[in-house]
């Protein structure tokens, strides 16, 4: 099977500029599209939520795959070079036709593989070490990190309101209207009133 892979980012842009470049290319070549996969949707959406996540798992070994460009993929490299990797594993061969790759079992798409996985394996491991750096700088700094244990939320959807609730209460309204002047449950107002220690 011969699959033509189109992605744009949002429904403002057409698919037609690629599905162009696409056919321009297999019209130089012995190919033809078997099927279109298209979609509309943000290139940092993980394969497995997108068209292409369905792509990926049903094409096997002597398929072709041709994109446009390999940003069509993926927004940054550790997923392209991921995706990239299993297919050419799979023996699954990739055509980029604004980069002139073409991605399959040769020795030299092997290379480029071996170089792919090294370089996602890279990748993967600067995005700990910077997370890992980021934070150590953040505690040495004096920042608090994660919830601290035991601590409740000091804000609630009732401060500031606290001399109107009194004014209410000494006019004689009951706790159920005053909650629903205020658009809250009548429990909410009730915790309220009891952390204010005041009835």
């Amino acid at each position: 099977m011969i699959y033509g892979y189109i992605r744009v980012s949002t429904d403002k842009q057409t698919v037609e500029n690629q599905r162009f470049e696409i056919n321009k290319f297999i019209k130089k070549t012995k190919y033809h599209v078997d099927e279109w996969i298209e979609e509309t949707i943000s290139g940092v959406i993980s394969p497995d939520k997108r068209n292409l996540g369905i792509l990926l798992r049903k094409t096997v070994k002597g398929d072709v795959i041709i994109c446009s460009e390999l940003s069509r993929l993926g927004r940054n490299m550790f997923m392209i070079m991921s995706i990239l990797n299993t297919l050419m594993e799979r023996g699954v061969i990739i055509y980029t036709v604004k980069e002139g790759y073409r991605l399959g079992e040769d020795l030299t798409s092997k290379v480029l593989a071996f170089a792919f996985s090294i370089s996602a394996e890279i990748e993967r491991q600067l995005i700990s070490q910077r997370t890992t750096e980021a934070l150590k700088r953040k505690k040495s700094e004096g920042v608090i990190l994660g919830h601290p244990k035991g601590k409740k939320n000091s804000r609630h959807k009732l401060d500031g309101k606290e001399e109107f609730i009194k004014n209410q209460l000494k006019a004689g309204f009951s706790k159920k209207v005053i909650a629903q002047k205020l658009h809250v449950s009548i429990s909410t107002l009730y915790l309220y009133l009891q952390n204010k220690n005041f009835s």
